[in-house]
């Protein structure tokens, strides 16, 4: 534990400011998106613009080409959760049925296969299977996000811890603390959307 402590404080020197940026965006989304508030779409899309950088230089290819998506569902997000439920009223937080999430999982795990052959014979990818495995489950999760869906915080959770050993051994420590962090909070994401669903539900039966 002192060597790591050490290992963290002989490296904050050298931490971008453009990572320093891009963690302290990527808080703020996990923050905001815990509370439900729209504004964590705003800084999804600054922190995931700069992240595309960040990983094509550490030659995370697939990580990389997430933030394109990552952005991409930035704006999408933003739209879905203004229009609300098309009655002027917030998309509420629900759940989706078990057999989704395996017929899910099971299309991640051959995506994963197929990209992670690519990419260990015709690049010089660092983790071929492991970066294409975050990657896929990750682009699922935002989804998730996006549509309030709250199974996604059980998807984060395990994709997450994944990345904080990725992000380490390829020398982003800033981020890989990002996801130490998200690995924390998480719980508290779960525990208020959970109670959030619970009150809708409450209140649909009410009416």
């Amino acid at each position: 534990m002192r060597a790591i402590i050490s290992d963290i404080v002989a490296q904050f020197g050298s931490w971008s400011p453009s990572e320093v940026i891009a963690v302290a965006f990527a808080i703020l989304y996990l923050l905001l998106a815990i509370r439900e508030n729209i504004w964590c779409w705003l800084c999804a899309g600054i922190s995931t613009a700069i992240y595309v950088y960040l990983y094509f230089d550490a030659k995370l290819y697939m990580e990389s080409a997430l933030n394109v998506f990552y952005f991409g569902m930035a704006i999408y997000g933003w739209s879905v959760w203004l229009s609300g439920n098309g009655r002027g009223t917030s998309i509420s937080v629900t759940k989706w049925a078990l057999n989704i999430h395996v017929i899910a999982v099971a299309i991640i795990a051959l995506l994963v296969c197929g990209a992670g052959f690519l990419l260990d014979r015709h690049t010089d990818a660092a983790f071929p299977y492991i970066d294409s495995a975050t990657t896929f489950a990750a682009m699922w999760a935002t989804f998730l996000v996006a549509r309030k869906v709250l199974e996604n915080w059980w998807y984060w959770l395990v994709i997450d811890i994944v990345s904080i050993f990725i992000y380490w051994s390829r020398g982003l420590e800033l981020t890989s603390l990002l996801f130490v962090l998200y690995v924390i909070i998480i719980p508290f994401g779960l525990v208020r959307w959970t109670r959030s669903w619970h009150e809708q539900r409450k209140e649909a039966i009410t009416v």
